[in-house]
């Protein structure tokens, strides 16, 4: 081969080689830890806002981050395997919704960024040192769901003037949440007259079996606990309390437009878009003390015209003039 020749083709080896080992040089693509305790049918809607908060930091799926997905399908005791899981992969990230969740991804790595959403005070369970500084590798959001059982209480009375009894739905798989519940229940129902009478249930017959308690204690309103369990079935307790004619009030907007009667809490989608920004910015580099944990801001009221009519039930002027949205 001519001296010629033979430079052209290790010139045209080399352009070959070069891209090749440039690609082989990029770093590798960051990786999320997505742990949630319920099936992925569940958090479809709420997937997507934390999208949306991870591309206004620069992130897309599929593109430069890619998210391995661990759902518990609603077995809390699988929580702690499935974090392990995601340790030992080596996620950037590992973010999570609910209590049981944030308390196995932090048992299982003091080193891997948590981002959470919890709707309990996470400095009173434990999650975090305080608000302002978490500490540790632990950060988050608090969709102030706990904290607003008086206040959908207040709702319920306002809506009901009449209304003395309350039953209470709560998740007893969720000792804490339901604990703090029901406290909480209880104390604003002493301040405010109210008889509270609590149901619990963990499995969707369990929710049937309790309605037809219901039925045998006749209250005048329902109050529905904020768990990830029962925040699924929006849909069986909206059916339920209508064929009980049972008025009812829950945290979630879907409760509400699944034919419920009203909904009070924080915007659900608006705290996943604050994940998804939190956890972006983590990837970018930010460190977890420069991260305080937020309280969700945006609260939304809910009213459906339509179960109201059916139920009998003639929402206030008073009422009507702070609500967000009323269902037709």
């Amino acid at each position: 081969m001519r001296r010629r020749d033979f430079i052209k083709v290790i010139a045209g080896s080399a352009a070959v080689a070069w891209p090749l080992a440039a690609r082989a040089q990029q770093p590798a693509m960051p990786v999320i830890g997505f742990l949630d305790s319920r099936s992925p049918e569940a958090v479809v809607s709420r997937l997507r806002a934390f999208r949306l908060g991870l591309q206004e930091t620069g992130y897309v799926e599929g593109e430069n981050v890619a998210i391995t997905y661990s759902f518990a399908e609603n077995q809390l005791e699988r929580l702690s395997d499935l974090a392990r899981d995601l340790v030992q992969r080596r996620v950037a990230v590992i973010v999570t919704a609910g209590e049981p969740g944030a308390f196995a991804a932090k048992a299982a790595t003091a080193t891997i960024p948590v981002v959470f959403g919890t709707a309990d005070d996470p400095v009173k369970v434990g999650l975090v040192a305080s608000l302002a500084r978490p500490g540790g590798n632990i950060t988050g959001i608090n969709f102030l769901a706990a904290e607003l059982t008086a206040k959908r209480l207040e709702i319920l009375r306002q809506l009901l003037p009449r209304a003395d009894r309350i039953a209470v739905l709560v998740n007893p798989a969720e000792a804490g949440r339901t604990e703090s519940t029901i406290a909480a229940a209880e104390a604003a129902g002493r301040s405010m007259g109210l008889q509270i009478q609590v149901f619990k249930a963990d499995t969707s017959r369990q929710i049937e079996t309790a309605f037809e308690s219901m039925e045998h204690n006749r209250p005048d309103a329902l109050f529905i606990g904020t768990t990830p369990f029962l925040n699924v079935l929006n849909v069986q307790l909206a059916m339920l309390a209508a064929f009980h004619r049972l008025p009812g009030i829950h945290s979630e907007r879907e409760y509400a437009q699944a034919g419920g009667l009203i909904s009070y809490g924080a915007n659900i989608a608006d705290a996943f878009h604050q994940m998804g920004v939190y956890t972006g910015r983590i990837l970018k580099g930010a460190k977890l003390a420069e991260l305080p944990v937020v309280q969700s801001s945006k609260l939304e009221l809910v009213i459906n015209a339509a179960t109201a009519r059916m139920l009998g039930i003639t929402v206030p002027s008073s009422l009507l003039a702070v609500t967000d949205e009323v269902i037709e």
